[in-house]
């Protein structure tokens, strides 16, 4: 039976060559090739059972003869050829699943970083499908832009033509800012277009700021005094206008249309409420004549500090458009706005400093300056998004972009790098966190750009901490705390899922 199966294994090693060790194997031809090993290894275990009743039989045989005895037959021969022919298959079967199952490895190895590279595909598409949706957006708010500034513009010099004989102040060309005309904006499709007209004083009167200096700047406790001027030595050029301080009142009151003290001011004040209801008259009569009114519906909504306006157009698309007052500081980028103060209540004669003109050029002397694929107002966009309704508000945002655009490079504010320019702006949010200070962009700082005119205060005073109220509160340092956290979550969920 040895014998038989010697030979019948010798037969199947010859004739059944091993075959290439390779790719091309199957999965059924390695089932086989395993079910053949575990049938060796059976045979093998029954032909040793075999030898040890051999020797139990022949035991009381002295050993060296029993050796003998064995060597000289051929079924020793026969059964020794069968044992290294099953270890040479089984040492052949092992190779070769084992070069198997290291193919096999790296194909799962390779099928595996298949699987990850979509994961890192989809972040970057995500990230993608922001970046456009931002531009889209950024398209979207340009577009406006230009319809708003003509209209707001066209309307300034329809009420300078209406009261060119009054004396109300005198309306110069209006000047778009905000976030809108940055160009970006916390919120998708609830976009306030925000607008200020500078004032000038009207024929014989003159306007002077008076600011509290007791206050750090900007100073949120600024007055606009209106004075009378002589106009005694200027009766040709201004016709037949009677100079209020060398004329009777009466014939003052007969004769011509009443002072800028008499109608918009409060204590020789100039008065933002009295400014606002003039203004929203206005609108409400001259609406009609300005251009592309026809295609919109207009409401004044009644404000205290600015004129707000919502178009509807045809399609019932809604606009809203605010029209805010100021008087220009001197020669420079600063105005006194008439923009609600950070003071719980401002009063109606306060007239807070405004930075809003020199954050407008700003952004866009950034724009001129940067390269085509710029993406500072994604990141810009992103960072007031995400922060609505948190501890920190838009301007705090944009006060940490702007100190980073006059830092890093802006070649270094490629779309291809939004990804790292936002880690930068949550890193420099989270020092400030540290620090419980964020300082103002405009005063203070030395690294200021040249194309902007600032008055000389703004250079040399202490710049005001934007955190200073968490500095102050522990309760306010815990919210802030809390909420950044909330922001570097909600941050990770838009750009891995963009939402």
């Amino acid at each position: 039976m040895v014998s038989a199966a010697f030979y019948f294994l010798a037969f199947l090693g010859i004739v059944i060559s091993p075959q290439k060790v390779g790719d091309e194997l199957d999965e059924a031809t390695n089932a086989r090739m395993r079910r053949y090993a575990e049938e060796m290894q059976e045979r093998m275990a029954q032909l040793l059972l075999e030898i040890e009743a051999l020797e139990k039989q022949q035991s009381s045989m002295h050993m060296g003869a029993l050796l003998l005895s064995a060597m000289q037959t051929w079924q020793f021969w026969a059964s020794l050829g069968f044992i290294l022919l099953l270890i040479w298959l089984l040492f052949w079967l092992r190779k070769k699943f084992e070069v198997f199952d290291d193919s096999s490895d790296e194909e799962s190895s390779s099928s595996d970083e298949d699987l990850e590279e979509p994961a890192l595909n989809d972040e970057s598409n995500t990230s993608i499908s922001i970046a456009e949706s931002i531009q889209r957006q950024q398209v979207n708010l340009t577009n406006y832009c230009r319809l708003v500034e003509e209209m707001v513009r066209g309307f300034c010099r329809a009420c300078d033509w209406v009261f060119k004989d009054t004396f109300s102040p005198v309306l110069q060309t209006p000047i778009g800012v905000g976030s809108a005309f940055e160009g970006w904006s916390p919120r998708e499709g609830d976009t306030v277009y925000r607008c200020l007209i500078p004032m000038t004083a009207p024929r014989g009167h003159s306007f002077h700021v008076e600011q509290n200096t007791k206050w750090n700047l900007p100073s949120k406790v600024s007055r606009i005094r209106v004075k009378l001027e002589c106009t005694c030595w200027r009766e040709q050029e201004f016709g037949n206008m009677l100079c209020f301080l060398h004329n009777p009142v009466e014939e003052l009151r007969r004769n011509q249309e009443p002072s800028l003290l008499r109608t918009m001011c409060t204590r020789s004040y100039l008065d933002v409420r009295k400014v606002s209801s003039w203004f929203q008259q206005l609108a409400k009569l001259s609406w009609k004549s300005v251009p592309h009114s026809s295609s919109w519906l207009v409401k004044v909504l009644k404000t205290r500090r600015s004129c707000m306006l919502r178009l509807i157009d045809d399609t019932g698309s809604t606009v809203f458009v605010e029209m805010m007052f100021g008087v220009q500081q001197g020669d420079t980028d600063i105005f006194l706005s008439s923009d609600y103060s950070e003071a719980p209540v401002t009063p109606d004669t306060v007239w807070p400093q405004s930075c809003a003109v020199a954050e407008m050029k700003f952004f866009r002397n950034i724009a001129a300056n940067a390269q085509q694929d710029s993406f500072h107002l994604g990141c810009m966009q992103l960072c007031a998004r995400i922060a609505l309704g948190s501890y920190f508000t838009s301007y705090m945002m944009k006060t940490v972009v702007m100190h980073l655009l006059n830092t890093i490079p802006l070649e270094r504010w490629h779309r291809r790098e939004f990804l790292q320019r936002m880690d930068d702006i949550m890193e420099y949010l989270c020092s400030c966190l540290r620090k419980k200070c964020l300082d103002h962009f405009w005063l203070g700082n030395e690294q200021m750009p040249e194309e902007f005119i600032l008055p000389p205060d703004f250079q040399t005073s202490r710049p005001p901490n934007l955190f200073q109220h968490m500095a102050k509160d522990p309760d306010q340092y815990t919210q802030a705390h809390t909420d950044f956290h909330e922001l570097q979550e909600q941050l990770m969920q838009m750009l891995n899922f963009g939402n």
